[in-house]
């Protein structure tokens, strides 16, 4: 209940707080409102927006670890004034330092999910959505990619999870038998889940007989063939 009572006040604090930021972006007083988001960072987790602009995602990721639990509901609220702040930095015209801030962003949003937070906190999924398309443009460190990959798994985006796993095939970021396995778990979930996830049961066997067809050696030694779908 305490937890509860907390990240309620949290909200409404940082809620109110992004209106402010928001309106002292109309004015264009984009280094008052980056001052104002930074007050926010260290009242609210003790924290300095300086310092997680130097930190990468996993060391972010560490902070808010207690006895090797991750507080996934902490984080992704400190991701959101992160995000908030790489919107302040694109409006001034700090590009890369932008970017970069959306690209760790995207990975604490991606681990709180993968971790249990409340996805109606901040709205997580769509903050998810917003952030990817902020980065469409540029290439994902491989933590990100692998994290999305799980993510979109884990939410039922079956078909696009499966797109994720054919680039970290194609950059060889993934082994054959972590491909398999993806497979063997679609294989288990009912048809109309992996209809409504945009690949259909005889899509799966498709992507399992391309599996093959890029791995032959590996098909052949050990792995028996996909049950259930010839």
């Amino acid at each position: 209940m305490f937890r509860r009572d907390y990240l309620v006040r949290l909200i409404e604090d940082m809620t109110q707080m992004i209106a402010k930021v928001f309106s002292l972006k109309q004015e264009r007083k984009h280094t008052e409102a980056l001052w104002e988001l930074d007050e926010l960072f260290k009242r609210q987790f003790r924290l300095n927006s300086g310092l997680l602009r130097s930190l990468s995602a996993a060391d972010i990721e560490q902070l808010f670890r207690n006895h090797g639990y991750l507080e996934a509901d902490k984080l992704q609220s400190a991701a959101r004034l992160m995000e908030e702040e790489a919107s302040l930095l694109l409006e001034l015209e700090r590009e890369e330092e932008a970017v970069m801030l959306y690209a760790k962003v995207f990975q604490l949003y991606l681990k709180s999910a993968l971790q249990g937070a409340d996805p109606k906190l901040i709205g997580l999924t769509e903050r998810i959505d917003l952030v990817k398309e902020r980065l469409r443009a540029y290439a994902w460190p491989e933590t990100a990619m692998r994290d999305y990959y799980a993510y979109t798994e884990q939410q039922g985006m079956f078909a696009e999870a499966e797109n994720t796993l054919y680039q970290l095939l194609d950059s060889g970021k993934i082994e054959y038998d972590e491909a398999v396995g993806f497979y063997q778990r679609l294989q288990q979930k009912r048809p109309e889940d992996l209809e409504k996830g945009g690949l259909p049961l005889e899509e799966v066997k498709e992507g399992m007989d391309e599996l093959h067809r890029r791995f032959p050696h590996a098909a052949v030694d050990g792995h028996k063939p996909f049950p259930g779908l010839d």
